[in-house]
């Protein structure tokens, strides 16, 4: 089995959309597909009407949170009640926010001399929900960088760069609480990504599984061999599950669907955890190893 845990579609910041995103994940050969837009579930009706035979699709999210004061840490939630009010709420608090901090970004930029407009990131986002992705997308348009990558940097959009801006995001320890209690189960996005600059401390990993984290993203594109072996490590010290995935966001990333994958053992203790939503099986579909 191939299974992939990580993935975004034009729900959130992905150029595809959910239903090319599951028709893509099975002509890659993946048996299981995680769909895991950015603070929102809305993409899952149309995947799972478009779930090609043979490919299971897993319904989650990636959760924005701040830990200490600094933004940028990301909870992936697997297989929650999308109906639960109190997380739901906060999704909705994230979403929300996500409108008044892209329009602050790019106000700094044209600050910056930049000749960026509202409607061109409007356009890029269509009816995803609008993030950095999408103004650093206006900006390779207008040749300010090179790649969406080379957006993320202090002189542009990275956290604490001169165009940036702070949202509403979740404290982790709230979003671990808040899935646990709508039945899913949470891993910790690519805590070491040292590229972004979103290095999670191994004692706040600890103090995370001690509130019911699930497990941590291992094998990720932002993680070289020795960060994957010293998270694995860490991940067995713990307690954790070990997964891995592409973060796949269409054309706007390089990575391809399945280029990191779970261990299917890993993927069925997943399952096996939740019980507010299980995998949707398309016809003939793997549920479980």
């Amino acid at each position: 089995m191939r299974i992939d845990l990580h993935t975004h579609s034009t729900a959130s910041d992905g150029t595809d959309t959910p239903a090319e995103l599951v028709r893509n994940a099975a002509a890659a050969g993946l048996d299981v597909v995680a769909l895991t837009d950015h603070d929102t579930v809305r993409g899952h009706p149309e995947a799972i009407a478009a779930l090609p035979e043979g490919l299971t699709l897993v319904t989650g999210a990636e959760l924005s949170c701040r830990l200490d004061g600094v933004g940028g840490l990301h909870m992936l939630a697997y297989l929650f009640d999308p109906e639960e009010p109190e997380l739901a709420r906060e999704r909705e608090l994230v979403r929300d926010d996500r409108v008044p901090r892209a329009r602050t970004m790019v106000r700094k930029l044209q600050e910056l001399g930049v000749p960026v407009e509202w409607e061109r990131v409007a356009r890029i986002a269509g009816d995803g929900s609008v993030g950095r992705p999408h103004i650093a997308s206006a900006l390779v348009e207008l040749g300010v960088v090179p790649s969406v990558s080379d957006a993320f940097t202090p002189q542009w959009l990275a956290d604490g760069g001169r165009a940036h801006a702070e949202k509403h995001e979740l404290d982790p320890f709230d979003a671990v609480r808040l899935v646990k209690a709508a039945g899913g189960v949470t891993v910790l996005a690519h805590p070491g990504a040292v590229k972004r600059g979103h290095v999670v401390p191994e004692s706040a990993i600890a103090e995370l599984a001690e509130a019911g984290l699930g497990g941590v993203e291992a094998d990720h594109m932002d993680h070289d061999e020795a960060t994957r072996a010293r998270l694995r490590g860490l991940a067995r010290e713990l307690g954790l599950l070990a997964t891995g995935s592409s973060d796949y966001h269409g054309s706007r990333k390089t990575v391809r669907l399945g280029e990191n994958v779970t261990d299917p053992e890993i993927y069925g203790e997943i399952t096996r955890r939740a019980t507010g939503a299980f995998p949707v099986p398309g016809a003939g579909g793997p549920l479980v190893p």
